[in-house]
């Protein structure tokens, strides 16, 4: 059985990787363990769990901006920014009931090395976007930070971008700074009723490309979803302006108000749409929005059973698939083609996950380019070995 290291503090922290590169042991670093289940499956030598590093540092709500350690509950950050009307605008998922996990279990932190966000990344960014610095340890088992806590103080390189989707491979971050946002006053949301895949997407590029600020747009069978949010006049008068826009469409029109929207898009933020049997294998594609139905067609072609919703005006998909011995991934990146979109295998049995490719195989060039900057992070490999592949 794998033994746990639970360091305290920054300090052991960079202790216990030094020990680690020294005794050649390799680490699986946890938050809260809330997304194991999500990559090639790993065996390492230890456990280095971060949930010991928790707590809010700092919290500027004039400055909009929060600092935290990495075990930090997202949840937590949450009701503290709560309390002063401010939010984490990129909407980070939760996961955890997807993965077969309890609701409320990730961290912020987990979510940033992620990069994950929910239906606001159309018009707030991905989790990258709103990290402001870090602090952490890189495999060769040096303290270094990055950044800090306003926007465009990085010299050189900017390590937020390259660590945010890492997945815990290059670095164990032990505290982070993040950007907030005031939370809106309303949030409403129009409903398109009847639209079929392709008419969806064309409504929702519509409302994207006009001036009303939609700051959701989300197609679920039978209903498109499109979110205002402001102040009341202002969302008063963009929906108008939506309704006026999309009357072409043919389709039935409703609305949901504030309390309704809030829990409507706290489900599509989470996947709950999605409704897959416990047993079914789940993808998360990106592509371009207007090729998402036609990508979604020809795999109902070949797996009639399969479910899907659309999210970020299309541009992402949610795919779940009856359960298979090989998650279909041929067929799925066979879907995609040469769209330019890439497919992630965010859900399968352990044995699946160690045989199909989780993450999309990368161009030769990109992948030479991610070996270098792995060999200057990480040269031992002991951060998370094998879990992107």
């Amino acid at each position: 059985m794998t033994s746990t290291i639970k360091p305290r503090s920054p300090e052991e922290l960079r202790q216990a990787v030094e020990w680690a590169l020294n005794d050649g042991t390799t680490l699986d670093v946890r938050g809260q363990g809330s997304k194991i289940a999500l990559g090639r499956p790993m065996s390492c030598g230890q456990v280095l769990d971060l949930s010991g590093l928790s707590g809010i540092v700092d919290y500027a709500p004039e400055e909009l901006v929060v600092t935290l350690r990495a075990g930090t509950p997202i949840g937590e950050v949450e009701a503290l920014l709560a309390q002063r009307n401010q939010m984490l605008a990129f909407e980070p998922p939760d996961l955890g009931p997807l993965l077969g996990r309890e609701a409320g279990q990730g961290t912020l932190v987990g979510a940033v090395m992620g990069n994950l966000a929910g239906p606001r990344r159309l018009s707030a960014g991905a989790a990258r976007d709103h990290l402001l610095g870090f602090s952490g340890v890189n495999g060769r088992g040096e303290a270094f930070k990055s950044g800090g806590k306003v926007m465009k103080n990085v010299t050189g390189y900017d390590l937020s971008k390259l660590l945010a989707g890492s997945w815990g491979t290059l670095a164990v971050l032990d505290q982070v700074s993040v950007k907030v946002l005031p939370a809106p006053d309303q949030t409403r949301t129009l409903l398109l009723l009847g639209l079929d895949d392709a008419a969806a997407v064309s409504a929702m590029c519509a409302a994207m490309g006009s001036p009303h600020e939609v700051s959701g747009a989300a197609h679920l069978p039978g209903r498109t979803a499109l979110r205002i949010e402001g102040v009341a006049p202002s969302v008063e008068a963009r929906l108008k302006g939506l309704r006026d826009l999309l009357a072409g469409t043919g389709a039935a029109m409703e609305e949901l108000g504030t309390l309704e929207s809030r829990a409507f898009w706290r489900e599509v933020r989470d996947v709950a749409p999605l409704g897959a049997a416990r047993d079914a294998v789940v993808w998360k594609i990106s592509c371009p929005p207007t090729e998402g139905p036609a990508i979604v067609a020809r795999l109902k072609a070949l797996r009639p059973a399969a479910e899907a919703f659309y999210d970020w005006s299309g541009g992402l998909v949610w795919l779940a698939l009856p359960a298979s011995a090989d998650a279909d991934h041929v067929a799925v990146r066979g879907a995609i083609g040469a769209t330019g979109g890439h497919a992630t295998l965010i859900r399968a049995p352990e044995a699946v996950r160690a045989v199909v490719p989780v993450f999309h195989p990368q161009p030769p060039a990109l992948a030479a380019l991610a070996t270098r900057v792995k060999e200057s992070f990480d040269p031992r490999r002991l951060f998370n070995p094998g879990r992107m592949g």
